[in-house]
């Protein structure tokens, strides 16, 4: 699985859906609430929303064909990649361009060929140059909506944002608007979801479920926006309740060294360090996205030039690749052509074709082999854990979050009708769903200063779902255990984080967070009972 797929509507999505639609009844159809209300009615029915954001160039849109294991979102910088782009599934590939006044153009998608007849290295772009709109008169591209028949896309959105420090505030604020809106104070316009009305109201909450957030480097631009969207959700009930961080371009950390992801590993242990401390991020994750996606895509032809290339001696090879320069350079005495190891450069980076050439001498005797190993040493696969475990598995929660406090907002900036009643329901639901506590403390885990030892931290986790949301998952058993065992120490762990939350000397968060465990403990107890 790449993209996290979100799981079957539950009894939390009724329950939102419900609130939704009493609510709208109280308002007239074509009112500002009433608008609101349909569009969040209608958010309820969507695929979980998953944003990929983080700085200029840190490789969002290579990740993302990295994910679905498709060239469908243009890699080089184009007019493109400053527009906030929705990336849905689609029977046919088709890519729209629409503005804020609900034109739509068709998006012309072109492949620039590279070398050896192969495609380009960036994958396709789109050409905005001659866009025909559907409906007479002057409009500016406000979004794009790409459709592809791609299994990962079938069950989550992806939007791939602009980057976060891009020279012009313009392009920034359309990543702001999106994840955190009225968040600058600017008023600035709503970025509309796919097949929203054309005079949609601007929005009530954060247009996204979760964020994947990319970071090259952890300075003052990153922090300051994680910190932005953090107080966001929590001031507002706006913001998204899930947040993963990506050491992105990993293999850059080392220089290309085969050692690299080692490095970026390291790297990735320090910023998840301080983001975890400060709450910012439930989980960091090396990831060469680069070699991830050329994986993803490799072509016959790259792995035969991978396996001329694994033929040269050693040290020879090394004098050729002491740069991606040097090594495309038309005078070296190299099996490939230069065009060829230039594409190679640019689609693997010297990292990746180090890495393939070792593996090849290895042992990896075709072009799918190679690509498993390639993938299995990207940190891909430890990327698309987590967010099955963080995003996928708590899809509904993480929707129904992003419809109640849509519904909160609405009914807090509207009193006066008769949907008033229903405002202590919504905030009582935000405050008390278990599955929101289990979210946010698994947050805060690192954060606050809990009085227990590593284990006790540790099993905590567990239990709150951090690893997993299976009842043995939680309670640390094997696959194997037997319902009776597991309702054994479910009973136990009641017993034990009872005991906890009840101890005279624990300040009020100790006893929140020990009450949270007994409450997911019972809730297993009552699953295998």
């Amino acid at each position: 699985m790449g993209i996290p797929v979100a799981a079957p509507a539950g009894g939390l999505v009724e329950q939102a859906r419900e609130l939704v639609a009493r609510a709208r009844s109280a308002f007239p159809e074509l009112s500002r609430p009433g608008r609101q209300l349909a569009d969040c009615a209608e958010r309820l029915q969507q695929p979980l929303r998953v944003a990929l954001a983080g700085q200029l160039k840190a490789g969002k849109s290579t990740l993302l064909n990295a994910l679905v294991g498709q060239d469908i979102a243009p890699t080089d910088a184009t007019e493109c990649t400053r527009m906030v782009t929705w990336y849905r599934h689609g029977l046919a590939p088709r890519v729209s361009a629409l503005s804020a006044d609900g034109a739509r153009a068709d998006v012309a998608v072109r492949r620039v060929p590279g070398a050896d007849g192969l495609p380009g290295a960036h994958g396709l772009s789109f050409d905005l140059s001659a866009l025909r709109w559907s409906a007479p008169g002057l409009h500016e591209v406000d979004h794009l909506e790409v459709e592809w028949p791609a299994a990962d896309l079938a069950g989550t959105t992806v939007i791939d944002t602009p980057g976060t420090s891009s020279l012009s505030r313009e392009v920034s604020q359309r990543t702001t608007a999106l994840l955190m809106p009225g968040a600058d104070g600017s008023g600035a316009r709503r970025v509309l979801p796919p097949r929203a009305p054309a005079d949609a109201p601007h929005t009530v909450s954060s247009g996204v479920d979760a964020v994947v957030y990319l970071l090259r480097r952890l300075d003052d631009v990153d922090i300051d926006f994680l910190e932005a969207l953090g107080a966001h959700q929590g001031e507002s009930f706006g913001g998204p309740l899930g947040v993963i961080g990506v050491v992105s371009r990993a293999d850059e950390i080392g220089s290309g060294r085969l050692d690299a992801l080692q490095s970026a590993r390291d790297v990735a242990s320090r910023f998840a360090g301080e983001l975890e401390r400060t709450g910012l991020c439930q989980a960091v994750i090396p990831v060469a996205g680069l070699l991830a996606y050329a994986a993803a895509t490799l072509r016959q032809r790259e792995f035969d030039a991978f396996e001329a290339l694994a033929g040269v001696p050693i040290l020879e090879l090394d004098a050729a690749m002491l740069s991606a320069d040097r090594f495309a350079r038309p005078d070296l005495p190299l099996p490939v052509a230069p065009e060829l190891r230039a594409h190679l450069a640019a689609r693997f980076g010297m990292f990746g074709i180090r890495l393939a050439i070792k593996l090849i001498q290895f042992g990896a005797r075709d072009s799918s082999l190679l690509a498993q190993e390639l993938t299995k040493r990207s940190g891909l696969d430890e990327l698309r854990g987590v967010l099955d475990i963080q995003f996928a598995q708590r899809a509904d929660q993480l929707k129904a979050h992003s419809a109640l406090t849509a519904l909160a907002r609405v009914l807090t900036e509207h009193p006066g009708s008769d949907a008033d009643s229903l405002l202590p329901q919504v905030r009582s639901l935000l405050a008390d769903v278990h599955g929101f506590a289990e979210l946010r403390l698994l947050a805060r885990l690192r954060t606050a200063e809990l009085p227990y030892g590593p284990a006790d931290i540790a099993e905590l986790h567990l239990l709150l779902g951090g690893s997993g949301l299976a009842p043995h998952v939680r309670l640390g058993l094997p696959p194997t255990a037997s319902a009776a065992e597991v309702h054994e120490h479910a009973l136990a762990a009641v017993r034990k984080w009872r005991g906890r939350a009840g101890h005279p000397l624990a300040d009020q968060f100790t006893a929140q967070a020990a009450r949270t465990a007994v409450r997911s403990a019972e809730g297993i107890a009552a699953q295998v009972g």
